[in-house]
C-alpha cells in the first residue's frame, strides 16, 4: 500500500511575488516533485515549493514545457481545460469542504471552495476576493513568449493565498498544525493531456480528497 505524502512547511517572511521565484525567502524551502498519473504521455518535469507566514501560504511551481496550451481565459474561467497548476487545501477533515486554487501560465486565477460529499462536488467562487482576502499571483516563461500557444521551454507560477480568504472555513494555522493537501498540474498536448500529482494515491481524480497528503506547519 502506498504511503501518504507528508511535507513540513517552512516559516518564511512575507514578500511580493514576481512570478520567477527569485526572492531570497525561497532559500529556506526545498523543491518537491510531482509525479505523472493517469494515461498521459508527456515526460516534462514538474516541481513546487511552499512556505507560510503569519498572513498566508506562498507557492512556487516550476513546469517544464514546450508549448503554452492556453487561450487567455480570464480569472474565474474554466482554467482546468487548458494548461494549469492547482493547489487543494483541506484544513478541517470533519467536513467534506476544501479550498481549490488554479493558475494558468498567463496568470489567470480561479479560487473556489468545493463541497464534496460522496463524490458529488461543486465549486463556489470566492466572494469579496479583494484587499486582505485577495490572492496575489504572477507567472513567468522561459525560452519563449508569454502568450497563448507560444513555444517555450518552461513556465513558473508564484502565488500567495491569504489565510483571511479562508476565514470561517478554518482559523489560521499554528506551528505544529497539520492540514490535508495536494498539488497538481495538467498539461494539454497535441494528442492528449497529462496529469501530475504530489500524492499520487488520488490518481487522475484530483477531487479524491480522502487521499490527499498532509502538510505540517513548521515551528521554526
Amino acid at each position: 500500500m502506498q504511503k501518504a505524502e507528508r511535507l513540513e512547511v517552512a516559516r518564511i517572511a512575507d514578500f511580493k511575488v514576481t512570478g520567477d521565484g527569485s526572492h531570497e525567502n525561497w532559500a529556506a524551502t526545498k523543491w518537491k516533485g510531482l509525479r505523472r498519473v493517469g494515461e498521459g504521455t508527456a515526460k516534462f518535469t514538474t516541481r513546487f515549493k511552499i512556505g507560510y507566514s503569519k498572513r498566508g501560504l506562498y507557492f512556487l511551481f516550476d513546469c517544464q514545457d514546450n508549448r503554452l496550451t492556453c487561450s487567455g481565459l480570464p480569472d474565474y474561467g474554466d482554467l482546468y481545460t487548458e494548461d494549469v497548476v492547482e493547489v487543494f487545501l483541506w484544513p478541517d477533515e470533519q467536513h467534506p469542504l476544501y479550498f481549490e486554487y488554479e493558475i494558468s501560465p498567463l496568470g489567470a486565477q480561479l479560487p473556489i471552495l468545493v463541497s464534496n460529499r460522496d463524490g458529488v462536488f461543486h465549486g463556489w467562487l470566492a466572494w469579496h476576493h479583494e484587499r486582505s482576502r485577495k490572492c496575489q499571483a504572477a507567472t513567468a516563461v522561459r525560452g519563449g513568449e508569454r502568450a497563448p500557444g507560444a513555444k517555450v521551454k518552461g513556465w513558473t507560477a508564484e502565488f500567495f493565498i491569504p489565510f483571511a480568504l479562508l476565514s470561517g472555513v478554518c482559523p489560521p494555522p499554528k506551528a505544529g498544525d497539520s492540514w490535508r493537501a495536494n498539488f497538481y498540474r495538467i498539461d494539454y498536448g497535441e494528442k492528449s493531456n497529462t496529469h501530475w500529482a504530489w500524492d499520487t494515491r488520488t490518481g487522475p481524480n484530483f477531487h479524491d480528497h480522502r487521499h490527499f497528503g498532509s502538510i505540517v506547519f513548521s515551528k521554526a
